[in-house]
């Protein structure tokens, strides 16, 4: 198995083999690939990395309460209340990233919502704990050694009359002590659902303020009573807080986060990203509701108002091609691995198979894929194509050519649910070339975090990095197989570990080893679990070994009890010219050790890397009519500015290379 980009010293008297590397090397010119490509808009924060999202909404200065209130609007802000994300990834099915979900998606549930304001509040250091209540899932966050409800799915928190917000337990005891003085709203168990509706309704919905103080005085009700987005009004919040969970009490829950993703937009020569603040029908969950919600309307109807939001929607369908450049000898700049090709793709030396590897990572969730190939093939020849979903660990034909063919290959049944993967082609014989090869997909986005015009001056910034990232993210339940990549195809080494549909220690101690090798000098790893450590002497350890497992270090451990948890960690001291690492999870089982779900980043200095000139193309409509910006980032960082004389319908931005 070929993972890194090697040096060739294969010598033949036409001209020199050369690795993509070489090439560049030799060739000079510009980059193979100008990563982490980010385009924002004065309108809307930068949320592209967990990093960006703190510099936009955390400022110096900030008490513990302003910070907990960001993060309840940052979830409020790019989710709304809706359908689940099931990737079929994290626990229960459902998406528990919070940057996936704000970059992809843009919708949720109460309890992915109360997992990504948890998230977000022990990243800046913060307590945070979740409950459920009865029907609902709900976050607290804890300040001023108290803790205090903020509700980011329902965008609903209560103040008390000291203006101090309340928790959980304060709206429990407020609403039953308003019940114990009202019993006939009572039925003994719960809130009678239709007589609070009716007191709800009385004197044109005014009825609600004869409730408990302690909802009275919740600022994000309307003058009717009911939450921004119209889902529940009071009278759903009397029986959410009446002290019962199903037929117990109220409980502490964490559905348990996952963390890692970002976006990293990468871009090669002929390599395009549309992304639309529309769509034409796609999503990955293929649910009409939510993908017809319009901003100003309905369910989202607060959002424009409240947070300004600029979309026509949330759910979005872009499009990613990459046409690669074969006749001109730049495909070896943008490909992964190279070896035995000449300038025009083909066979160099025909004793000897050419290869031809290209990776395709994506920000955005593929759902669908098309590979069109046009192939010349020498006499007894043929060419290969072979897909990997898996970072290259393994590789599935996908068609084999025996004769010169042009064809469409359909990769959706391969790429659906993805966000990377890579094609082999292995060439043989004399003459034997690619002569043509195109990858296009529809890729599913969030319209609320793109780069929104307004009406006036905009300031658009534009900035570019060199990294890439190697992601280990799989399901474990073996159902999955045929749906999503599953988390045993990435080949980890475990000891006492059971892999597929329960991640559990057997015995007292048990480790899970992943190898991760990266094209480039590895600069960080990112990685974490959300799990089960159900006794106080129940831990897993988080460590990294860079010398091939002679040696590991411990990066910090997830330690019980706790039903539910998380823990997630960087580790920075990576040495020098390293482009492979162990990521080692070891539990210690007392009672329970169990993963529910893990996810890997290993970040590298990209190797073809560095800046090219990128063109970036707006297209709007004001008053019927259509505008187009086009500018050209001829520098890794850029200002610039776009004048719309009237309020912008926003219809697309695309980024591609401009040199």
């Amino acid at each position: 198995m070929r993972f890194l980009l090697r040096w060739v010293a294969v010598f033949v008297i036409a001209a020199p083999l050369l690795s993509a590397q070489e090439t560049r090397s030799k060739q000079g010119g510009s980059a193979g690939v100008v990563c982490q490509v980010n385009v924002t808009s004065n309108n809307v924060p930068d949320v592209s990395t967990l990093e960006a999202w703190k510099k936009s909404f955390i400022k110096d200065g900030m008490s513990d309460e302003e910070k907990a209130m960001a993060i309840w609007k940052t979830v409020a802000m790019f989710q709304h209340q809706d359908s689940s994300v099931e990737e079929l990834l994290h626990n229960e099915g459902s998406l528990t990233d919070v940057m996936k979900v704000i970059h992809v998606y843009g919708h949720s549930y109460c309890g992915m919502a109360a997992a990504h304001a948890i998230s977000l509040a022990r990243y800046l250091g913060l307590e945070a704990r979740g409950w459920t209540i009865n029907s609902h899932v709900v976050p607290e966050i804890k300040w001023d050694n108290a803790w205090h409800l903020l509700d980011p799915s329902l965008i609903v928190y209560f103040p008390k009359p000291d203006k101090k917000i309340a928790s959980i337990e304060e709206i429990i005891a407020g609403v039953k002590e308003w019940y114990a003085k009202n019993p006939e709203y009572w039925d003994g168990k719960h809130g009678i659902d239709a007589k609070l509706r009716k007191l709800h309704a009385e004197g044109g919905w005014q009825g609600w303020k004869k409730g408990p103080e302690i909802l009275l005085h919740c600022p994000t009700y309307d003058a009717t009573g009911w939450v921004p987005a119209k889902s529940h009004g009071w009278y759903a919040q009397m029986q959410e807080y009446d002290g019962t969970a199903g037929n117990g009490a109220p409980f502490l829950y964490e559905m348990g986060f996952s963390q890692g993703y970002q976006v990293n937009i990468r871009l090669r020569k002929g390599e395009r990203l549309v992304r639309n603040w529309g769509h034409k029908g796609l999503c990955l969950e293929n649910r009409p509701g939510c993908m017809d919600l319009k901003a100003t309307e309905g369910g989202l109807a607060y959002s424009s108002t409240m947070f300004g939001d600029l979309s026509n929607g949330r759910i979005g369908n872009g499009t990613l091609e990459y046409v690669v450049p074969l006749q001109s000898g730049e495909f070896r700049k943008g490909a992964l691995l190279v070896e035995n090709l000449d300038a025009s793709a083909r066979v160099q030396d025909a004793a000897k198979d050419g290869i031809l590897v290209i990776r395709m990572p994506s920000s955005y969730v593929y759902l669908s894929g098309q590979a069109s190939l046009k192939a010349a093939v020498g006499s007894g020849g043929e060419v290969q194509v072979l897909m990997s979903d898996n970072n290259g660990l393994d590789w599935k034909e996908v068609r084999k050519l025996a004769s010169s063919e042009e064809l469409t290959i359909d990769l959706k049944p391969l790429v659906y649910r993805r966000y990377d993967y890579r094609l082999k082609f292995v060439l043989k014989g004399k003459g034997t070339g690619l002569q043509g090869l195109t990858m296009r997909h529809d890729v599913q986005h969030s319209q609320r975090p793109l780069p929104a015009l307004a009406a006036g001056e905009n300031s658009i910034t534009f900035g570019s990095g060199s990294e890439g990232t190697i992601s280990v993210e799989g399901s474990h339940y073996a159902a999955h197989k045929d749906k999503q990549v599953l988390i045993s195809d990435f080949h980890p080494i475990a000891n006492n570990v059971t892999l597929l549909d329960s991640i559990v220690v057997q015995g007292k101690k048990g480790d899970l080893t992943f190898p991760v090798e990266a094209p480039g000098d590895i600069t960080r790893v990112r990685f974490g679990l959300s799990g089960r450590v159900h006794d106080k002497n129940d831990a897993w350890a988080l460590a990294v070994s860079y010398d091939d497992g002679k040696t590991f270090r411990a990066i910090d451990t997830l330690k019980g009890p706790a039903r539910f948890a998380s823990k997630w960690v960087t580790a920075t001291d990576v040495p020098p010219g390293i482009r492979k690492v162990l990521v080692r999870y070891e539990g210690t089982n007392a009672a329970v050790a169990m993963i529910f779900n893990l996810r890997v980043d290993v970040d590298y200095k990209e190797p073809q890397g560095g800046f090219a000139p990128v063109k970036i193309t707006y297209v709007w409509d004001e008053n019927g009519q259509e505008k187009t910006s086009v500018h050209i980032a001829s520098k890794p960082s850029d200002v610039y500015t776009i004048k719309c004389d009237a309020k912008p319908t926003m219809k697309s931005i695309a980024l591609e290379r401009a040199d």
